[in-house]
């Protein structure tokens, strides 16, 4: 077993002394898994760059114990650490682009981890890198092993992170969010992989992540983290039947679905408090719909439940001292805007969109074999409608956005037409009034394809775009403030910088994040507020259409609920557009008009969304929903 007992974890910062982890125990048997779930920012990450002994420069073991086969791993030299690492605990990391080396070959990489933890050499080494690739679901891996990290897509090269971790054959393995960047069919895959490789070896698998569809189907045990403490800890199948911290039930209430479509999800009012402060009581009281008078005085303990199975602990004062409780909403209110009146007026109108990548140039230069990542794609957005676009990693969603947007004039051959309609026009390429912004002279539709200067300039501020990675989107020499600023700058030069500034406080808010926020830097925000600053980035422009490159793959289930409702809220006030790509169906369902499933570069089913994911026609949408983890509802949730 690996034994974590008492671990505190202190991070340095500018703010004071930041207690990340703050006593943590548990145990990790082999051939289990272990769910650590929770929000952004609440240490689960920390929990596992501190068992790997990987913790930035200004974070430290304050106390506590790492167990492994009776040797604490704390007291290693980092040499012996160095054969434990990777060899015995392996790791996937969050944040694929940023984890894999840039000018490395990616199978390179996978054979270096072979050959540092296994007596397989040269041309075994990197034979078994090729199964590894196939294994994890990358397409001709014989080919794929000679590429670059930049030429794969976001979800290729988790799966390149998947298997250079999983060929060193470790023991253990700490997955940080090892599908998020994954669509449902490669994430099953996945899955089933670690299912089968507990079964053969014994894998013991820490899996830190917020879809609890993934943990409903993969733990036997979940722990709840809330600001650097487990607040809950129960056998799986227990806590998703009577969770009972009322963090844990308004987490499960705040999961999208078809079923809660046209209303507000249950985003949880405030945020993770920062963990500089000194905590008096309960850390979740202030968000909390049952808190007592006591709980902002009386720290919990962690302590088994009456009535529930033995291993089943909470941390809650609700269970050992019930006093009458507050009357405090902890579900964040929604107020209902006016409705944004000029609707289904069409916006943006995509005809045989076509994507071609040079493969290789000749002797002068010119190009003489491609690639086709979309291969003549059409679609329509109307005005405050959400068109989502799913399908497997690879099959060109991304790549069309980027089109759109304008972000591969230089990289790629792009054919087609992408007509950009003005607010003033319902679908016809007739005047009815004034010129809207991004279009021609006369009010009639622009093709974005071929669109120069000012007028390029122009549509920039019509369509924004949502990046799947925030960490590589975001400049890290730069603070939020700036950040933000910087399309302020270009395409809203008419606002003064107290505009800019007030501006910039309302984004902050809408997102979830606090003001001083924007006197950090990215690299000191976790994954899912670094989203959040992307998504504040994009609205900053006040855009009509937004581009949302997995948006939500990222945050936790609660975040993920702010956002939602979020971007809900700015397309009934402001007739604000969606492209949504992603791979989360629950997601789909709640948010999306019209949906369109992508294969291979090409459209091959779309329409309304109940119509297609209710009742699809083609087999590969079967297969998309079919793999689709969902938790089953609960009463007691």
């Amino acid at each position: 077993m690996l034994k974590i007992e008492d671990l505190k974890v202190h991070l340095d910062a500018e703010a004071g002394l930041v207690r990340a982890i703050d006593g943590m125990r548990l145990t990790l048997a082999r051939g289990q898994t272990f769910a650590l779930v929770g929000e952004s920012g609440c240490g689960k990450s920390m929990t596992a760059l501190a068992l790997m002994r990987l913790l930035p420069d200004n974070g430290r073991i304050a106390g506590g114990r790492l167990d492994l086969d009776g040797q604490d791993l704390f007291d290693l030299s980092e040499a012996r650490m160095r054969d434990v690492r990777g060899g015995r605990i392996g790791m996937i990391f969050q944040e694929p682009g940023t984890s894999l080396n840039p000018v490395m070959k990616v199978g390179d990489q996978i054979v270096e981890a072979i050959e540092a933890h296994t007596p397989l050499r040269g041309a075994q080494a990197r034979a078994k890198a090729i199964d590894w690739l196939r294994r994890v679901g990358i397409p001709e891996p014989e080919r794929r092993i000679d590429e670059y990290p930049f030429r794969l897509s976001g979800g290729q090269k988790q799966r390149i992170m998947i298997a250079m971790t999983l060929a060193a054959e470790p023991d253990y393995l700490i997955a940080d969010e090892p599908t998020t960047a994954l669509d449902v069919t490669i994430q099953a895959q996945i899955l089933d992989l670690l299912k089968d490789l507990q079964r053969e070896r014994g894998l013991g698998l820490l899996l830190i992540t917020h879809d609890l569809g993934v943990v409903s189907g993969m733990a036997h045990q979940v722990a709840l983290m809330y600001a650097g403490q487990i607040v809950e800890v129960a056998p799986a199948a227990d806590f998703f039947e009577a969770p009972k911290h009322p963090y844990a039930r308004l987490l499960l209430r705040a999961l999208p679905d078809a079923n809660r479509r046209g209303e507000p999800l249950a985003a949880i009012a405030g945020t993770v408090p920062p963990l500089w402060q000194t905590f008096d009581g309960c850390r979740f009281a202030p968000r909390c719909d049952r808190a007592m008078v006591h709980c902002g005085m009386t720290p919990p303990a962690l302590a088994g439940v009456p009535d529930r199975p033995v291993g089943h602990e909470v941390r809650c004062l609700l269970y050992t001292d019930v006093r009458e409780p507050l009357s405090r909403p902890a579900v964040q209110p929604q107020v209902a805007s006016e409705p944004h009146r000029d609707t289904r007026r069409l916006l943006l109108d995509v005809k045989d969109l076509k994507v071609r990548y040079p493969l290789s140039r000749g002797l002068f230069g010119g190009a003489t074999r491609y690639f086709d990542a979309v291969g003549g794609v059409s679609y329509r957005i109307e005005s405050g409608r959400t068109l989502a676009l799913v399908g497997e990693s690879g099959c060109g969603k991304t790549t069309s956005g980027k089109a759109i947007v304008q972000l591969l004039r230089r990289q790629a051959v792009i054919e087609g037409e992408a007509l950009l309609y003005p607010a003033s026009v319902a679908g016809s390429t007739a005047s009815t009034g004034a010129a809207g912004e991004g279009t021609g002279p006369d009010g009639v539709p622009q093709d974005l394809f071929r669109l120069e200067g000012e007028a390029l300039r122009a549509a920039r501020r019509q369509i924004q775009i949502i990046f799947q990675d925030p960490f590589a989107s975001l400049n890290p020499r730069l603070r939020v403030q700036e950040v933000l600023e910087e399309g302020l700058l270009a395409l809203r030069p008419e606002l003064d910088a107290p505009a800019r500034i007030a501006l910039l406080h309302d984004l902050v808010d809408q997102v979830g994040l606090r003001r001083d926020a924007l006197g950090r830097f990215p690299h000191e925000f976790s994954g899912g507020q670094r989203q959040r600053i992307a998504i504040a980035r994009a609205l900053a422009v006040e855009p009509r259409l937004i581009v949302c490159d997995e948006p939500t793959s990222a945050l936790d289930v609660s975040v993920q609920a702010q956002i939602l409702n979020l971007l809900r809220e700015l397309q009934r006030s402001r007739g604000l557009s969606f492209l949504f790509i992603t791979h989360n169906i629950g997601v789909v369902e709640y948010v999306a008009d019209e949906v369109a499933v992508m294969q291979a570069g090409r459209i091959v089913e779309a329409g309304d969304c109940d119509a297609v994911l209710g009742r699809p026609q083609q087999a590969y949408t079967r297969t998309l929903l079919a793999a689709v983890p969902r938790v089953e509802r609960r009463s007691a949730a």
